[in-house]
């Protein structure tokens, strides 16, 4: 049974249940001074503890989505998403391939669009990764069978799973009620997590000698899926959104590329890449690298971008509230790169924040992105 799996929730409360009123039922038995009493008396305690811990733990993992296995939770998850057996067109099934369907709810997908799984594999970097690709009811439909759409890539913060976008933050759930509302356009939504050489924390940094994720997003994620859907082309086709570590990465590639990506949002997101044991070395003494991986130093330093960023924070609850401030006071100064903002009066940072945060900033993006 997996770590996400409901009945390993189940079994966890009913265990922590059963060690409760065996502790109950003994603990009279046990009320010498001897050391056995004692000793039964520790291991009931430690292991009602325990039990009540692993059943909180795992419950907190199901709402927030930190680990998508138990290989995952211990680090010896062993695919390192690096190919380096890939012939030039990416193998027999090109960049991009289908592995799985799902329809949003139990529509059929010309009235609720659909959700792809697919494994994508970088023609320039070797790294492959697996993704979901939401469609919109409009792409299946035939009046629109030779539009093109435009595309948002949805990130998940560190260490994240790809399904929680869905599952959990119900970005195709969200943005097919905001499109049926009118309130945005119809988009293709490519979610996955920035870890795409896991279990390595990259920062979307092209790591000297080690995985090239910056170029991964940049270049081979948007051929991948130019080369499998109908999306558009043009400048001002594609956006990106993440939050926490996704919203790091999203806005440094907007800022980075802005030919690619028009517009980037940021929800709780932070502005310099860490380094800590989840990341190791990620700039192996290169100076130049770290400084174009600190946002504030690169709007300083650079020529302003020709992008839309937006970030999001909580006067009360999140500890990136200043930053933020900082952050959007420097790109105002650029006078080209424009900014816009979701300052809540408190929120911490979880999903619960970002699920209210969601629907005006997917608003936002669709707003500044084209489909042709």
């Amino acid at each position: 049974m997996g770590l996400t799996s409901n009945k390993v929730l189940v079994l966890a409360i009913l265990f922590a249940v059963l060690l409760f009123g065996g502790t109950v039922w003994l603990w009279p038995r046990l009320a010498r001074r001897n050391w056995r009493a004692v000793g039964g008396r520790v291991v009931l305690l430690l292991a009602t503890q325990l039990a009540l811990f692993m059943s909180l733990g795992l419950a907190a993992n199901q709402a927030f989505g930190f680990y998508a296995s138990w290989a995952d939770l211990f680090g010896r998850e062993k695919d390192q998403g690096v190919v380096i057996n890939h012939t030039a067109q990416g193998g027999s099934g090109g960049p991009l391939q289908v592995v799985d369907t799902a329809r949003v709810g139990d529509a059929r997908p010309q009235i609720g669009g659909e959700i792809q799984k697919v494994d994508v594999v970088g023609h320039t970097t070797r790294i492959a990764t697996p993704a979901y690709v939401y469609l919109p009811p409009e792409y299946f439909q035939a009046r629109f069978r030779t539009r093109t759409f435009p595309a948002a890539v949805v990130l998940t913060g560190y260490p994240g799973t790809a399904e929680a976008l869905f599952k959990k933050l119900h970005y195709p759930r969200t943005a097919q009620a905001l499109a049926k509302d009118g309130r945005m356009q119809p988009m293709i939504l490519v979610m996955l997590r920035p870890t795409v050489a896991p279990p390595r924390d990259t920062e979307c940094v092209d790591i000297p000698r080690g995985p090239r994720t910056e170029t991964f997003f940049a270049k081979d994620l948007p051929d991948a899926v130019l080369a499998h859907y109908r999306v558009g082309r043009e400048p001002g086709s594609w956006g990106i959104i993440g939050d926490s570590t996704g919203g790091y990465c999203a806005l440094k590639l907007a800022m980075h590329h802005p030919k690619v990506y028009a517009a980037g949002v940021g929800l709780s997101p932070y502005y310099k890449a860490p380094i800590d044991p989840t990341t190791g070395d990620l700039f192996h003494g290169d100076k130049a690298l770290r400084n174009r991986a600190d946002l504030m130093w690169y709007l300083k330093h650079e020529p302003a971008p020709n992008t839309s960023l937006l970030v999001s924070s909580s006067r009360v609850g999140e500890s990136n509230y200043a930053a933020t401030m900082k952050f959007i006071g420097r790109v105002e100064a650029t006078g080209v790169t424009r900014i816009s903002s979701i300052i809540l009066d408190s929120g911490g940072h979880n999903f619960n924040t970002w699920r209210r945060e969601i629907p005006p900033a997917l608003q936002w993006l669709s707003g500044r992105l084209s489909d042709r």
